[in-house]
């Protein structure tokens, strides 16, 4: 679901950008953040609550809650709501607390 047209705000999209997903390859627009580009792909799904693995999506936008956590280029807990999408990003579902990484 995206927002095509509307009475004030201007949407044209620059450009497509390409990421992986899950291990799939897919698009959002230039200047989306990863969770919206996720949104208009259709995936409400972006992470597991700790305890309970209960299901988290695009929550608050603005990246006070913990709900968008992914993990972005072997980085997990990203704020995929306020991350700026990049061509080339390797982002991934998080489940549980995610785990520390060591940058080579």
């Amino acid at each position: 679901m995206r927002i095509e047209r509307h009475p004030i705000l201007n949407f044209d999209v620059k450009k497509k950008v390409f990421f992986t997903y899950n291990g799939k390859r897919v698009f959002g627009n230039e200047g989306d953040t990863i969770a919206s580009a996720l949104h208009a792909l259709g995936v409400r799904k972006l992470s597991e609550s700790i305890e309970k693995h209960r299901p988290r999506g695009f929550y608050c936008a603005i990246g006070n809650c913990a709900s968008c956590n992914m993990i972005v280029n072997g980085k997990p807990n990203v704020r995929t709501c306020v991350t700026k999408l990049e061509e080339g990003m390797v982002v991934a579902e998080q489940h549980g607390k995610g785990v520390l990484y060591e940058k080579s």
